[in-house]
């Protein structure tokens, strides 16, 4: 039998209709790889087999007796532990929510399950997608299956590194400032930040409101497509989202058509500070669009220098303010002070102080101060006159072109630790992503090749206007077309392969 795990979305979704295969044998046998290899990459924070299992059992079942089932029913996958899944561990990666157990499941999580996607488990991330690497998870950090001494990226790093890992051929993630483009740049796979609002956001654990975003991770833009369309649509319980007639995204995937599609290069992305292997694999990204049909023409964003500054006081502002709620009074760790009766302000300041992380306690006090009396206008109160003017680059851009390239990321994987002590110079790694979240646009990371430098992924970055989430998808499916027919197949049959550790 072809190893199953190693089959895309769309093609083990065509097996499992055909009655080649049933989801209980696909489920096990990424329950299996799971087993043999995520001791060394630490993907998964819980596996829930047995949940997974009675999920395939009821779709095998439900087949069986000749119900119409979705385009990816009985295909499995993996969720960012920051979306919350009844009766299943949900942490944010963080100390203080370690053993909480969600008494109602995310949308995302409902629509997962009508769908018939059995959920393998719960996946790694920096704490409260804080961070850019998978290092400031509480539970260790994730590992790259390229090179298992580097980062996977993040803040979903865990995610990434499962289907880069063939762990799972599916995987969501959550997108505040890049943690689904990034690390699906630096591991080679597929990664999705839709339209702000496409997706739902009622049961994902906030980070930042007006930034976060729920989106696909996985291994071809097809597979992305339709697990996006399994995702999106209408929530009235998220006063975020959008309501109306949406695009067709799996359509637009399988179009894979750029024949007079224009396309700027935006300058200000891909000169100092990125990796030369980087720009090379993006210049060579370009001229083969370019020969495919697409228009391409460079398109000045000036305000995108001002972005990463403006980013990082409206993230830790909206972060201060959504983790407030984290007090150890109603859920979650508590921590009670020796000596006397405590107080609840003492019992709150010793769970927070024994709950967070470094990097949560820094945002915190950042974005506090951003907000307090006499600076709000000075800093938090400008970085949004920075957004309204990123805002009107992006919409003078659009009406230039129909979508925006850049690399995903300036750099390809750094080592473990390499930048743990330097917050600064890992904020910076998010650069090119960063501006999609200030506006609310969709973006699209592929992988291009690899680095040769290092010999590691790097990322191909697409974006487009708000609700245009499909000319992401036709532009990065004719990319990706194009680059496989030179690399004679995927990207990850290049990774080398994991020993089990079992």
């Amino acid at each position: 039998m072809t190893d199953l795990t190693r089959l895309s979305a769309a093609d083990l979704a065509a097996r499992l209709a055909s009655g080649d295969v049933t989801s209980v044998e696909a489920t096990q046998a990424h329950l299996d790889r799971i087993a043999a290899v995520d001791g060394a990459v630490n993907a998964f924070l819980h596996v829930d087999a047995e949940g997974a299992l009675a999920q395939a059992a009821d779709v095998d079942a439900r087949r069986a007796a000749g119900e119409t089932l979705g385009d990816l029913a009985g295909v499995p996958i993996a969720v960012k532990d920051v979306i919350t899944t009844k009766g299943v561990p949900t942490t944010a990666g963080s100390k203080i929510l370690e053993g909480w157990i969600p008494p109602y499941d995310a949308t995302v999580t409902e629509r997962l399950k009508a769908a018939g996607l059995p959920i393998l488990g719960k996946t790694n991330m920096d704490e409260f997608a804080m961070g850019s690497s998978t290092e400031h998870s509480a539970y260790g950090p994730t590992h790259n299956p390229w090179d298992l001494d580097r980062i996977p990226g993040g803040s979903g790093g865990g995610s990434a590194a499962a289907v880069a890992a063939f762990e799972a051929p599916l995987a969501v993630g959550t997108d505040t400032g890049g943690s689904i483009r990034q690390p699906g740049a630096v591991t080679g796979t597929v990664g999705v930040k839709p339209t702000y609002g496409a997706i739902s956001r009622y049961g994902l654990i906030a980070m930042a409101s007006s930034l976060d975003q729920a989106g696909p991770v996985t291994r071809t833009v097809l597979d992305a497509a339709l697990l996006h369309g399994v995702m999106a649509g209408h929530d009235p319980r998220d006063s975020t989202s959008i309501s109306g007639e949406y695009p067709d995204v799996v359509a637009a995937a399988r179009r894979a058509d750029v024949d007079g599609l224009r396309i700027g290069v935006v300058t200000e992305l891909g000169g100092e500070g990125f990796q030369p292997g980087v720009r090379a694999r993006f210049e060579e990204s370009v001229e083969l669009l370019t020969k495919a049909g697409a228009d391409v023409v460079e398109v000045s964003l000036p305000s995108v220098k001002q972005a990463l500054a403006a980013y990082y006081l409206v993230m830790p502002s909206e972060a201060s303010s959504n983790l407030a709620r984290f007090d150890a009074m109603r859920y979650g760790l508590r921590v009670t002070p020796d000596g006397a009766t405590p107080s609840a302000e003492a019992v709150m300041a010793a769970t927070r102080d024994a709950g967070f992380g470094d990097e949560v306690k820094r945002r915190i006090i950042l974005g506090t101060y951003a907000l307090s009396s006499g600076y709000y206008d000075a800093y938090y109160g400008s970085a949004q006159k920075v957004r309204t003017l990123l805002a009107q680059d992006f919409a003078a851009a659009f009406a230039q072109v129909d979508v925006l390239a850049s690399p995903t990321s300036p750099t390809t994987a750094y080592k473990l630790g390499e930048k743990l002590d330097d917050p600064l110079a890992m904020y910076l790694g998010d650069v090119a992503t960063i501006p999609a979240n200030l506006v609310g646009i969709p973006g699209i990371s592929i992988p291009n090749g690899l680095a040769d430098e290092d010999g590691l992924p790097s990322g191909f970055q697409l974006l487009a206007p708000a609700h245009a989430d499909d000319r992401l998808y036709n532009a990065a499916a004719a990319l990706e077309r194009l680059l496989e027919q030179q690399w004679g197949g995927p990207i990850l049959t290049k990774a080398p392969e994991l020993e089990a550790t079992r």
